[in-house]
């Protein structure tokens, strides 16, 4: 399949799994009814309140817990690959992992990715309570059979680009960002241009899904190769969906080569000089 569709479904996740599973199936139910083969959630779906503490350790659930299975059941019933934060539980019993999981319409983990740089920024501390995922092989999975090849990052690791064009040198043609980017002066401003900004500069397609106000910023999006946009969100509790093609990526990257052009490589560690 050249071409695919694909929702991003913006929502407030609560402190109760049931009702956040209950929410994120009318959405899916919403978006594939549009015609969405994958729906993306925010980060932290699974479990939120406005202030990290020991009920986010007490939310922690193993890969194959009853969120991730909650997941299966909502990909089975729509048909389509679901994409979602949760709390996982993390190696040490004070510390959890901020988890995305991809499931498959047939109930199989297609992909995890574990948030590489913590929310330490802003006034925030996400690393007093989270730990960060290790720096292994990014996880890509095929969107349909033959279809265009899907990596995952985190919220705030969109201000690393790093991080994006790593996945697009492991072969992504679509980056999902789940994330819960934080409201504040201008933020709203910074979401957006970021999101463009890897979408531009690793000609990739970037589907975002945030959470809205007031607490995130809203602004759910699904931006081109050229950084145009495709389909968005403002403030509301919603999902929208656009299609996408390789065949369009393959024209944006002929007019543009860039990722064939440059001289640089992305390798693991950070820069002696901040160690």
């Amino acid at each position: 399949m050249s071409s695919a569709s694909v929702a991003v479904a913006q929502f407030a996740p609560v402190a109760d799994r049931t009702a956040n599973l209950a929410g994120m199936r009318a959405l899916a139910l919403r978006a594939t009814e549009q015609g969405a083969d994958l729906v993306l959630f925010p980060e932290y779906a699974s479990y939120f309140t406005p202030t990290m503490g020991p009920d986010w350790l007490a939310a922690a659930e193993p890969l194959d817990g009853p969120f991730v299975a909650g997941l299966a059941d909502i990909a089975a019933e729509v048909g389509a690959v679901i994409v979602a934060g949760f709390i996982e539980l993390g190696t040490r019993p004070d510390r959890f992992r901020n988890t995305i999981a991809a499931v498959g319409p047939d109930g199989a983990l297609l992909a995890v990715s574990r948030k590489l740089h913590l929310y330490d920024a802003f006034g925030a501390t996400e690393s007093a309570w989270a730990e960060p995922g290790a720096i292994e092989p990014p996880q890509l999975f095929p969107l349909a059979a033959e279809g265009l090849r899907v990596g995952i990052q985190t919220c705030y690791d969109l201000r690393f680009p790093e991080v994006t064009r790593r996945l697009v040198d492991a072969g992504a043609e679509l980056v999902l960002v789940p994330s819960e980017w934080v409201a504040g002066p201008g933020k709203v401003h910074a979401w957006r241009t970021l999101v463009t900004a890897r979408a531009i500069e690793s000609t990739v397609y970037v589907a975002a899904a945030d959470h809205p106000p007031p607490v995130g910023v809203g602004t759910s999006m699904i931006v081109d190769a050229r950084g145009e946009l495709l389909a968005a969100l403002d403030d509301e509790t919603d999902a929208v969906v656009a299609t996408l093609s390789r065949a369009h990526l393959d024209e944006v990257r002929t007019v543009n080569p860039a990722l064939r052009l440059r001289r640089f490589r992305v390798e693991p560690g950070a820069p002696d000089a901040l160690r």
